[in-house]
């Protein structure tokens, strides 16, 4: 991971989301100069990466609730994200 980028590890995923929004946003006006898309692309891939690694651990956690027979919350099993 470059220098530059080192700092994405640290980001939460709506800073990281919203950064990679806003890099989108710029590539897609076509008003920035090749040197700095290439720069902002890159970027955008290593937030990309960091929101699919926070989103898998966030979906690792997540658990359904189980119900009896009776309707009550019987129990928790893992989230099936299939």
């Amino acid at each position: 991971m470059s220098e530059q980028n080192a700092d994405i590890a640290k980001l939460p995923f709506e800073q990281a989301l919203a950064e990679l929004e806003g890099i989108v946003k710029a590539l897609e006006q076509g008003n920035v100069p090749l040197e700095e898309s290439i720069k902002l692309y890159e970027r955008g891939e290593a937030l990309k990466q960091q929101c699919d690694r926070l989103l898998k651990a966030a979906e690792a956690r997540v658990e359904k609730i189980t119900q009896g027979a009776d309707g009550k919350a019987a129990g928790t099993t893992p989230l099936d994200p299939a």
